[in-house]
């Protein structure tokens, strides 16, 4: 499917060193700003409580979001769970303040936002044990329900984050081989580099604003690393199509016109991947806000790479017609553009 198509390619391979310049110094930016500054860690990574209360009605996120935040605890993240009336809330590790006056502290500004009154349910467990757990009253109502709190500690946070990068590690590794046994290796080395290349960018965004890092935006920089490596690998095919079906172009040339054929198929692609980012960025609420600001900015960067990146990369490794193609037997007349084509 086209919405158009352009009938003169477009020189991109022209100005490859002016905009790979370019890419080398955003690159090393994203890497300054991540030795200097770091990655603004969530809860997942660095430990803290998690707190799970439940509402009769409802909950008004913002009204709960506030409540909490007026403690000063730090960046406290407040959502929904499961449905609208379950809410989870992550308060950061708080050295010095033991765990039951913490989630007292939290459950008494939650039940405070509901004009409720803490006090103290004793009830009977399955095995008939006494537990004594804090309730909210608000009149003969009880507006919002305590359910269960939970500690993460710091070693597990370590955990996490070292599992996080050895997914990262595979994804790469796994993208590599997938490419040099599909295509060729000069195609495989530029198509990593040009993925890591998001990623650091991304990463680097994050490290400059001090976003908070969560275990959503590390799923969506993985996710980034498929997005774009699927249009790496449209273009490659392109490529090797070209070099099989036009002999006299040059190497330049003929990834000038696998890219200018594929821009129909990218702006449809990516144009409605990004319409639905933008939904979640504009209506996802807090939850999904950094989610889809690390798509975006994927997104936005995957193109550009896979184009300026990873096709410029692979030129200049010396990529060439018999790296992809047959060979062209002497016999065939070299004035027929369609001679030693391979279907």
């Amino acid at each position: 499917m086209e919405f158009f198509r352009i009938h003169r390619d477009i020189p991109f391979m022209r100005h490859a060193l002016v905009l790979n310049v370019i890419s080398a110094v955003t690159f090393l930016a994203a890497v300054f700003f991540l030795v200097t500054r770091g990655l603004h860690l969530s809860i997942e990574f660095t430990g803290g409580t998690v707190i799970e209360v439940a509402y009769a009605q409802s909950a008004d996120i913002n009204k709960v979001r506030h409540g909490v935040e007026a403690l000063g605890l730090g960046e406290v993240q407040v959502q929904n769970f499961g449905t609208t009336r379950d809410v989870l809330i992550r308060v950061p590790l708080r050295e010095g303040v033991k765990q039951d006056e913490l989630v007292g502290q939290v459950f008494g500004a939650v039940c405070k936002a509901e004009n409720g009154t803490v006090g103290v349910h004793q009830e009977v467990s399955d095995k008939g044990e006494q537990i004594s757990r804090p309730d909210c009253r608000a009149g003969d109502t009880e507006p919002v329900t305590f359910k269960r709190s939970e500690f993460v500690g710091p070693q597990v946070g370590k955990e996490l984050a070292h599992d996080g990068a050895m997914a990262l590690a595979f994804v790469v590794v796994g993208i590599m081989i997938y490419l040099a046994i599909r295509f060729e290796w000069k195609f495989a080395v530029s198509a990593i580099l040009a993925n890591l290349h998001d990623v650091v960018i991304i990463l680097g965004f994050f490290a400059f604003f001090q976003w908070e890092f969560s275990l959503t935006v590390l799923t969506a920089v993985l996710a980034v690393l498929g997005y774009s490596v699927n249009e790496s690998v449209v273009i490659f095919d392109r490529i090797r199509e070209a070099f099989r079906k036009y002999r006299k172009l040059t190497t330049p040339q003929v990834i000038d016109h696998a890219i200018t054929s594929t821009i129909s198929r990218t702006i449809i692609t990516h144009g409605s991947t990004q319409l639905m980012v933008i939904s979640m960025l504009l209506f996802g609420g807090p939850t999904l806000h950094y989610f889809a600001v690390a798509l975006t900015i994927g997104i936005c960067f995957g193109i550009y790479s896979s184009v300026f990146v990873a096709a410029a990369i692979a030129m200049w490794l010396g990529v060439k017609r018999e790296d992809l193609a047959k060979s062209v037997s002497k016999d065939l007349d070299p004035d027929d553009p369609n001679a030693g084509a391979v279907v």
